[in-house]
């Protein structure tokens, strides 16, 4: 995975271009490492290999042999990392979005072992802790050749790939889910996922003004639609966050965005847990629709007291009904 003229970014295109070969020198290197770069656009593909290289200390080709790793008392801070990137990449990142670095750019380094944490007891939040190269990933990244590099296949044998992980394959009963646009996802089976079919294939058909799924989760594969690009040019919070509803759907024509959640066992949309969605929707562009979804009236009875007000609510086997926690918006006599 590498960035090209296709998803190549401005600020990609205004680097020299030895630059621009130094970073996707860096891609290729994480790609062989296991790294499942094709979840990130271009620009976060580049943010994530800047971020690498500050912390392997490189700033150039001939860099990769002398890579530094934790057994060189090499620990930056998050700070560090943006002044090393506007040092030597031609960017200007601001030093308040140190904790981008932490929450996205090492995000899938980190996961994988690459770079590790040299103070990992610190808080998750603490500007002062340290990021260095994994002394085992080093000794194969100072191998780095563009021609012939058969180093990390046979480092990674005895190793778990962390797209491997990601991916892995598991047997489960699969059943069919049709999105809006007529494109076919299979989820797991259980009766979670089959509230969830339903959401897609019967609630947003109906109230959704042609909405386009942004995200739904299944229990065996956490991002099973994932439009990261879409999500961040509506500056929706981070996907990381535990508060990450069950399915995000977007309505251009109304400018719409559908917080859903399917609720069988657990997870209705409470006071607390609404306050807590407004709180970290509050940069949204768009306008927030809060839905929490049920199979059918025998489980919404048993969460009705946990609802908060200001929501929708939605039961599968009354499709053409909405339940709408705030009389008032609807107060007069029916037509």
């Amino acid at each position: 995975m590498q960035i090209t003229s296709a998803n190549a970014t401005e600020d990609f295109n205004k680097k020299p271009s030895a630059t621009q070969e130094l970073i996707n020198q860096a891609l290729y290197i994480l790609h062989a490492l296991g790294v499942p770069l094709h979840t990130l656009s271009g620009r976060r593909l580049e943010r994530a290999a800047m971020a690498f290289l500050a912390v392997a200390d490189v700033t150039s080709s001939q860099d990769w042999a002398t890579v530094k790793d934790a057994n060189h008392h090499r620990s930056l801070r998050t700070r560090d990392i943006i002044g090393y990137i506007n040092a030597h990449f031609s960017e200007n990142i601001s030093m308040g979005s140190y904790d981008d670095i932490r929450r996205k750019d090492l995000l899938l380094t980190v996961a994988a072992g690459i770079i590790i944490q040299t103070s990992p007891n610190s808080a998750r939040n603490n500007s002062m802790r340290g990021y260095a190269v994994n002394p085992e990933f080093a000794e194969v990244i100072r191998t780095f050749r563009l021609s012939d590099w058969q180093e990390p296949k046979q480092f990674m044998e005895s190793r778990s790939t962390l797209s491997g992980k990601l991916n892995a394959i598991r047997t489960i009963p699969k059943m069919l889910v049709t999105l809006p646009t007529g494109v076919s996802l299979e989820f797991s089976s259980g009766e979670h996922n089959l509230l969830q079919k339903a959401v897609i294939e019967e609630f947003l058909p109906r109230y959704g003004y042609n909405a386009q799924v942004l995200y739904v989760g299944d229990t065996a594969k956490k991002f099973l639609v994932f439009e990261q690009s879409k999500l961040e040019e509506l500056r929706f919070f981070e996907l990381a966050h535990g508060e990450l509803p069950d399915i995000i759907a977007y309505s251009e024509d109304k400018n719409w965005l559908y917080l859903i959640e399917a609720v069988h066992t657990s997870g209705p949309i409470s006071s607390m847990r609404l306050l807590k969605l407004k709180e970290l929707t509050r940069s949204c562009t768009a306008d927030i629709i809060y839905v929490t979804a049920f199979l059918n009236r025998d489980t919404f009875r048993r969460f009705i007291s946990n609802l908060a007000w200001e929501i929708e609510v939605w039961i599968a086997k009354d499709p053409d009904h909405l339940i709408h926690f705030d009389g008032e918006k609807f107060l007069g006599p029916y037509r």
